[in-house]
């Protein structure tokens, strides 16, 4: 190879390598940039959240009474011991884990055909949308009252279609009803909300096709719609069972958690605020915590939830 071919090569080279390292000093640029502008956030979520959490594993160590301060000491992973060896924990997560399992399915059903006729509405789809999200507006506790006005006997509505002499919340398994109908009743137009996003990503072709092929409404809705609707199905799964998992409001309106309604943060409330042990209190809110992270773990995880349109499934 001869000189002159050698230089031009190392000529047409250059530009090309001039070209990729300012490239890359551009992307450094601005990821110095990106990590400016989002380390305010970071810190101020780590001091909200990273140290009340730190806080409370710290405390959930101790035996901690407030009835009893100068008997404060270290005890490890007693408490955690003294809480899983109780029937009470185990109670209160069996009750959790129905009110959430069933809670969630309907709101699924629901929220889906709810979002469906949202979707597909021709005329007044802003007041539909509208009137759909007032129960989601509501402050749970207000509309926990009413639910408890609705089922006291003599006075509510739906109590006085009951015979004679019942009282619905004064027993387990139909106060758990009243509170899962509570817990439907507020968080399925949430649900509807997340599955409409995800309707609007499903192409209008693809079910036209489906239509043209002779598939019926239900094999358009199982084969089609709900495959391209997993993303979105997951995230709304995800969001409205770590929500249901965390129930209190309406179980302290409508019960206190008596007759056995109590969930497991009705339990951490009582031992916190109520017997005022922070050291069995908060072993039991790193637990819900630790639940809680599990939950999303699997859904993240195992279903892969993920962004809405991202592509993922």
């Amino acid at each position: 190879m001869s000189e002159q071919q050698t230089e031009t090569m190392e000529t047409k080279k250059e530009p090309a390598a001039v070209v990729k390292h300012k490239y890359s000093d551009g992307r450094k640029a601005e990821r110095r940039l990106g990590m400016m502008l989002v380390a305010p956030a970071v810190i101020l979520m780590l001091a909200v959240t990273a140290y009340p959490i730190i806080y409370a594993v710290w405390l959930s160590m101790q035996r901690y009474d407030l009835r009893f301060p100068a008997d404060r000491e270290f005890v490890g992973f007693d408490n955690y011991v003294a809480v899983l060896s109780s029937g009470y924990w185990w109670e209160s997560l069996w009750v959790t884990v129905v009110i959430t399992v069933v809670s969630v399915a309907f709101e699924l059903v629901l929220g889906l055909a709810i979002a469906m006729v949202m979707h597909r509405a021709m005329f007044g789809r802003g007041i539909i949308r509208t009137v759909v999200l007032v129960p989601y507006g509501i402050v749970t506790v207000a509309a926990a009252y009413s639910w408890n006005y609705a089922w006291t006997p003599g006075t509510g509505y739906l109590a006085n279609l009951l015979p004679d002499g019942s009282a619905p919340l004064t027993e387990q398994w139909p106060s758990i009803f009243i509170i899962i109908l509570a817990e439907v009743w507020k968080t399925t137009p949430f649900m509807a909300l997340l599955l409409l996003a995800g309707l609007a990503l499903v192409p209008d072709d693809v079910l036209k096709a489906a239509s043209l092929d002779g598939a019926g409404f239900w094999q358009r809705l199982f084969k089609v719609t709900l495959p391209l609707m997993k993303p979105s199905i997951v995230v709304a799964l995800l969001f409205c069972t770590l929500d249901a998992f965390r129930v209190f409001d309406n179980i302290y309106i409508l019960t206190r958690g008596n007759n056995g309604t109590g969930s497991v943060s009705i339990l951490g409330y009582n031992n916190l605020f109520k017997a005022f042990n922070l050291g069995i209190g908060s072993a039991i809110s790193v637990l819900i915590f630790l639940c809680v992270a599990v939950i999303a773990f699997i859904f993240v995880k195992g279903l892969g939830a993920s962004a809405p349109g991202n592509g993922k499934g």
